[in-house]
């Protein structure tokens, strides 16, 4: 079984092989993972290019939901961008905060970082900037975000219980989160699980939904709301690297299925001091 250091190595090794990819290349296969199909073009990700703020440039195909459509952002809001790739969400979430907002978009993958810094050069936008770290010790300072956005880049790490402890301190209280992630509902054959490709493709290193979503409420968040939800179905063609004919019909007849989520949750606000004396 990987570590979780060589799980994050392989997943850097993937994205800045993916940084150099097309955007067609991309969206044909698990999230940019190389294992391309045939059959189905768009298997995870959304149609970003009606969004205000869309960067051709930025947008490599690499996402499964459009979180900042759902994310509640605020003209001069501070919004961090977890996994920012090169920087599709930044740009989106910067035309919602306009000129007084603030965006940081974080990704520890050194090409995806300079990919996303030219786009912003490119645009001439001074305040959206990318910082090259881990999310699960992010680069920023505590109660700093208004709102975190995130599209398929949790299920990608290891330790997710981190990830959403970082989120934690590092929004204002009250402020919120919305995030798309690949979760699971019921096992996924064994075959898949450890298999590189799939793991950097977003699919073996999701976690069940209700774990994911019990993780978000055992940090703390409140009113945690599931604001979209699909089903991602994996071509036969990809399927058919990794199981017989008869692994994979009885994948698809077992009712178990792999889903494209996003979440919004609010870290909650101090409770009031009411008792006599309390606040003195």
């Amino acid at each position: 079984m990987p570590t979780e250091q060589e799980l994050k190595d392989l997943v850097r090794e993937k994205y800045s092989e993916i940084a150099l990819q097309d955007k067609e290349t991309n969206m044909s296969s698990c999230c940019g993972s190389g294992c391309c199909s045939d059959e189905v073009y768009n298997i995870m990700s959304d149609d970003y290019t009606q969004m205000e703020g869309y960067n051709a440039d930025a947008d490599l195909g690499l996402g499964c939901g459009l979180p900042t459509e759902f994310a509640q952002i605020k003209e001069g809001d501070t919004v961090i961008d977890l996994g920012s790739g090169a920087g599709n969400d930044c740009f989106i979430a910067r035309s919602a905060t306009g000129a007084t907002g603030r965006v940081i978009g974080i990704d520890f993958t050194e090409a995806m970082i300079e990919k996303a810094r030219a786009n912003a050069d490119k645009l001439g936008y001074n305040n959206v900037e990318f910082r090259q770290g881990d999310i699960e010790h992010m680069p920023v300072t505590a109660n700093l975000a208004d709102v975190i956005v995130s599209n398929c880049v949790l299920n990608l790490v290891p330790n997710k219980d981190n990830v959403l402890k970082e989120i934690y301190r590092v929004l204002k209280p009250g402020g919120h989160f919305s995030i798309s992630d690949v979760v699971l509902e019921g096992e996924l054959p064994s075959k898949l699980q450890g298999v590189a490709e799939m793991y950097a493709g977003c699919v073996s290193g999701a976690i069940q939904k209700e774990h994911y979503l019990e993780l978000m409420q055992s940090n703390g968040f409140k009113e945690i709301t599931l604001q979209k939800e699909k089903t991602i179905v994996i071509p036969d063609d990809i399927l058919d690297k990794y199981l017989t004919q008869e692994e994979i019909a009885e994948f698809k007849n077992s009712g178990k299925s792999i889903k494209s989520v996003t979440v919004f949750a609010k870290k909650p606000e101090p409770e009031a001091c009411c008792a006599p004396g309390c606040c003195s």
